[in-house]
């Protein structure tokens, strides 16, 4: 098999698959089909111990599918059998919930059960467990209701809910679980398969089926051969729920938001085939195609009921640019300690993005573009906003970190022969050595933590935000796999399937020696969060490489004197403890600990109702508290801050653009149904729409600058970096 011998051949690991890495995919599949421990039983796991734990190897080497086949149709038998308890539980009515009984939440430590009499007493809990939270949460919408503290969308929502009983919502959630099972063909088992083996050498090892790999290629490319259209499913039929302004489908003009698909068929005369009941990624694939080819789609307006007015539209595929994910960043107008006009920069960036194909886009390029204008307009200090941003290229990464330190390391890396490579920057010179902060999360990942590290180590920025980031300190290359003489999916594709692996080829470092591994990067200035507390990130992950350290790479920080951390730290401290959103995530933090610990909830009505009760009281208590405090807020500053926004299509415009006067079709180049305004949740949002960390982070900024006066920024005019 292809795949496993590029694992042994090319993984950093160098490991043999033998009986002991066997193991590990064995149990890696049945984590994969039943994580929690709540379909198959403990005789399963016994008979396929007996017959595969060991043996898994030999199949995959020998390109033996079965194993995985056989496991997997247990499996199917055993949902359809538990989906099948679920309805004859529902016909039986609304249980007493007067019981004393518990059930567990999260069960993926739990054994199985041990034959069917004992999964059956599991199922009737958790069917209660999900009746009970259904029960309760339409009570709390149905007061919330009454209270007139729903929107308009959500008391539709709650009007539909309740044409159908709680047992008939429950019991559909189970059904479309067991069609999901249902709709998975061999080629589906035998992928879900060579994840299981990839996965076993590291958590990011990852095989791509081809579909798979293309979605991944326009996620960094951030652009696709299409129509241009967001689809979603609903009552199994494919929706248009959004345009991509520009795109083939907004200009040909007939398809409409909230349109059904219910055809697809390629070029003038091709078969129109049937997609209701299609899964989504195989309709979304009949749409994507060569460019300048034609595709029909049979549609059904969205207001017609049946099938009233279906008709068919033709669409010629191009290329569109997905602008959403691109950098963007705010322009922010206010005050400094001392109440003097200052500007700041905010840039968010949400993944490393790159040409794969060698073409012009880049996250740099696009940065730089901000950073320019940012400047230009006078900016005294700048906040990369890294959160939730996994990754990317790695390229990117070093090439982000040059725009803002001298030409010098930015990484080491090591392969499987300990021979270590260093990564440097291209610019010469920095295009920005102002103040500069970095704002992460523990979804911050990779690349990102490849960007935020060196800038630490340079003693060129500040970091700011959770513990840490996500603890991914390994290196993926992407290799094409082709099954052209006979892989694991010959015999279920045809022509013969082309996928990819992501393959760990190494580990990186920090030119300072470190390793952002499981450890990740922890910030200069802590803000506390849930997410601290969580089982989250590298760590969390089966089978992580190791925390390993090297030999520190030669570098002069950016300056000598330490950045005042100290000082920030206990501003930022001072300020959190009389903050009142840092009091509801101190009141979260512990709510959410003692949940963990307890992992159980009871099936008792009276228990869950005042438990129910209770926490619906917090909430509202702190919607009002929040309405009135906003609207103080907004009050009081509301001469304090002017922002706007720069696009990668406003970025060169002469006049800038308020970001209230920026629609969202501009800001994320997609047309969506218009959202229903509705007054509560307007008062509900952020003042200025700075999140706690948001405005946390900016007053650190400015912290920053008093502490450590604005170096003026180098002039960029006219340097701009391409690829």
């Amino acid at each position: 098999m292809r795949v496993a011998k590029m694992l042994i051949e090319e993984h950093y690991l160098k490991r043999e698959l033998n009986d002991e890495m066997s193991e590990k995919v064995f149990d890696r599949y049945l984590t994969y089909l039943d994580f929690n421990h709540v379909y198959f039983l403990q005789s399963d796991i016994d008979a396929f111990t007996k017959k595969y734990r060991h043996t898994l190897d030999d199949a995959l080497l020998s390109k033996d599918v079965q194993p995985a086949i056989e496991i997997y149709n247990v499996y199917k038998e055993r949902v359809k059998s538990r989906v099948d308890l679920i309805k004859e539980l529902a016909k039986k009515g609304v249980p007493s919930f007067d019981s004393s009984r518990k059930v567990k939440i999260d069960r993926e430590k739990e054994p199985y059960p041990a034959d069917l009499a004992a999964s059956d007493l599991l199922w009737k809990d958790l069917w209660e467990a999900d009746l009970l939270q259904e029960i309760l949460l339409r009570d709390s919408m149905k007061r919330a209701k009454d209270a007139g503290r729903l929107s308009a969308e959500a008391i539709e929502e709650e009007e539909k809910d309740a044409k159908e009983t709680p047992e008939v919502t429950i019991t559909k959630r189970y059904e479309r679980i067991l069609d999901g099972v249902n709709d998975n063909d061999n080629e589906d088992v035998a992928i879900a398969f060579i994840k299981a083996l990839a996965h076993s050498y590291d958590p990011h090892t990852e095989y791509f089926s081809q579909q798979q790999y293309d979605n991944f290629r326009i996620s960094m490319e951030k652009k696709l051969i299409g129509i241009g259209a967001l689809l979603s499913t609903k009552d199994d039929v494919a929706l248009i729920e959004g345009l991509v302004v520009g795109g083939p489908a907004h200009k040909q003009g007939e398809l409409v938001i909230g349109d059904k698909v219910v055809g697809v068929a390629q070029g003038e005369d091709g078969k129109m085939v049937d997609v209701v009941k299609m899964k989504l990624n195989d309709i979304v694939e009949m749409i994507r195609g060569e460019e300048g080819t034609q595709v029909r789609l049979e549609v059904i307006p969205a207001d017609s009921s049946g099938n009233v007015g279906k008709h068919v539209v033709t669409i010629t595929r191009a290329e569109v640019d997905l602008k959403e994910s691109l950098a963007s960043a705010e322009l922010i107008l206010t005050k400094d300690q001392a109440g003097n006009p200052i500007k700041l920069g905010w840039i968010y960036l949400s993944s490393f993005y790159s040409d794969m194909g060698g073409g012009e886009v880049s996250t740099t390029a696009d940065v730089q573009r901000l950073i320019n204008r940012l400047t230009g307009e006078g900016v005294k200090g700048i906040v990369m906003d890294l959160r939730d941003n996994g990754g990317g290229s790695l390229e990117e990464a070093i090439n982000l970190t040059g725009l803002f330190v001298p030409r010098g390391p930015i990484v080491q890396s090591k392969d499987w022969r300990s021979r270590v490579d260093i990564k440097y920057s291209r610019n010469r010179y920095p295009i920005y050595d102002g103040p500069l902060m970095v704002l992460t999360n523990r979804s911050s990942a990779s690349a990102s933590e490849i960007f935020a590290a060196a800038l630490q180590d340079y003693n060129r920025a500040v970091i700011v935000g959770e513990k840490s980031s996500f603890g991914k300190g390994t290196v993926q290359q992407l290799r094409p796999v082709y099954n052209t003489t006979g892989g694991l999916l010959q015999s279920f594709t045809n022509p013969p399937q082309e996928g990819a692996l992501k393959l760990t080829i190494q580990t990186f470092f920090r030119i300072s020696g470190g390793s952002t591994q499981l450890k990740g990067v922890t910030p200069d200035v802590h803000m506390p969060s849930v997410n601290d507390l969580a089982d989250y990130g590298e760590e969390s992950l089966e089978n992580p490489l190791p925390w390993e350290t090297i030999d520190p790479a030669t570098y002069e920080p950016a300056r000598t004197t330490p950045l005042p951390f100290k000082d920030l730290q206990a501003r930022t401290t001072s300020r959190i403890g009389t903050d009142q959103e840092f009091k509801y995530v101190a009141e979260d933090m512990d709510r959410y600990k003692e949940r963990k610990e307890r992992n159980e909830i009871s099936l008792n009505r009276a228990e869950r109702e005042s438990e129910s009760k209770e926490l619906e009281a917090i909430r509202v208590a702190r919607e009002d508290e929040r309405i009135k405090r906003f609207a103080e807020t907004r009050e009081k500053e509301k001469d304090l801050f002017k922002v706007y926004s720069l696009t990668q299509d406003n970025v060169r415009d002469e006049k800038l653009t308020l970001r209230a006067d920026l629609s969202n079709e501009a800001a994320s180049g997609m047309m969506t149904k218009p959202k229903k305004e509705d007054p509560r949740e307007k008062a509900l949002e952020y003042p200025h729409l700075f999140d706690p960390y948001k405005r946390e982070t900016l007053r650190i900024l400015l912290d920053f600058i008093e502490l450590e006066g604005a170096p003026k920024p180098v002039n960029v005019s006219g340097n701009e970096s391409g690829r």
